[in-house]
């Protein structure tokens, strides 16, 4: 790279909830993008882009196909991971997809001299017993801290945007059930955020040399619960609901009933009702001065989320979709 010139950047997951928003974002600031997706043709962007993306095809689990998608580029994101499949019988075979995907990434990283790299992982705390799910994404954390290129790892909680499963998850229990007979778990504090506030960190650590090489922990304003979210999606819609805690709430057949009641399948359910149990709430704060910027509240984000919902993504986010005042 050239002094001065804009690092060449390889996104990962284009097609994900994170990573087709961080494609718009980085267009928007003027970015020139290569998108690795398995299937090029498959990459579906609504709204055109003011620069049109290099697509390239390739595969974590494929190190063949990851040579000439790293070829030239500075710095990477790795916004890739497996959750936990269709079904609850394939949720023990991601731990190992994933850490093997990070394996081949490093590799191919390291031979093709690629200088940063940017990953979203998850809150959580080893100490804390974490699941498996939040565990994994912590090891492949540092995987990708291994290698020679100097890794950037922000680690969130639930985000709260249209489209995340979390999101998703929420918005169909409380739109369906005034009365939610919930596992004890929905009151472990956690510290949302919303997804434009990790696109802003996201996209502000490209721009800022400060967080080359650190771990940092990213949140919203508020230190809530789950249920304390459901309440405030209760709130917004003008909803009157009733969330109840039970205690002995087998795991398994709550994953099953919010599958039913969603469209999230249960191989998703599973490890993301698994990581509400940890608390994930953030331990340090130094990319607030690094990347300053305005947090979203939660009754907020959960607005602008309805908001894209009704009006597609990339629409401007209007009032209409909820109850809260102009």
């Amino acid at each position: 790279m050239k002094p001065n010139s804009p690092p060449r950047i390889l996104l990962t997951g284009a097609n994900g909830f994170i990573g087709k928003r961080l494609l718009y974002r980085l267009d928007a600031m003027g970015y020139s993008v290569r998108c690795m997706v398995r299937s090029p043709e498959k990459l579906n962007l609504a709204f055109p882009l003011e620069n049109e993306p290099e697509v390239v095809a390739g595969d974590l689990l494929d190190p063949a196909s990851l040579k000439n998608a790293l070829h030239g580029i500075d710095t990477a994101y790795y916004l890739v991971h497996s959750m936990g499949g269709k079904n609850l019988r394939e949720r023990k075979a991601f731990e190992e997809r994933d850490r093997v995907a990070a394996r081949n990434f490093v590799n191919a990283a390291d031979q093709s001299g690629l200088s940063r790299l940017i990953y979203l992982g998850g809150l959580g705390e080893a100490t804390d017993n974490i699941s498996p799910h939040l565990s994994s994404r912590q090891e492949v954390g540092k995987i990708l801290a291994s290698g020679n290129a100097a890794a950037t790892i922000l680690r969130a909680a639930v985000i709260i945007g249209a489209g995340g499963a979390g999101f998703e998850i929420m918005r169909y229990l409380v739109e369906r059930l005034p009365v939610m007979l919930c596992p004890k778990w929905i009151y472990t504090q956690s510290q949302p955020i919303a997804v434009e506030n990790v696109l802003d960190y996201l996209a502000g650590c490209l721009k800022t040399p400060e967080t080359t090489g650190a771990t940092f922990d990213i949140g919203g304003p508020e230190v809530l619960s789950y249920a304390d979210l459901m309440r405030k999606y209760a709130r917004v819609r003008g909803l009157k609901r009733y969330i109840i805690g039970v205690p002995f709430f087998n795991m398994i057949l709550s994953t099953y009933w919010v599958a039913l009641i969603t469209p999230v399948p249960s191989g998703i359910v599973f490890p993301l009702a698994e990581g509400l149990r940890t608390p994930a709430v953030c331990r340090e704060k130094r990319i607030i001065d690094l990347v300053p910027l305005q947090l979203v509240d939660m009754e907020q984000a959960i607005c602008n989320a309805l908001a894209e919902e009704e009006n597609g993504p990339g629409q401007l986010i209007s009032q209409q979709a909820c109850f809260l005042s102009e």
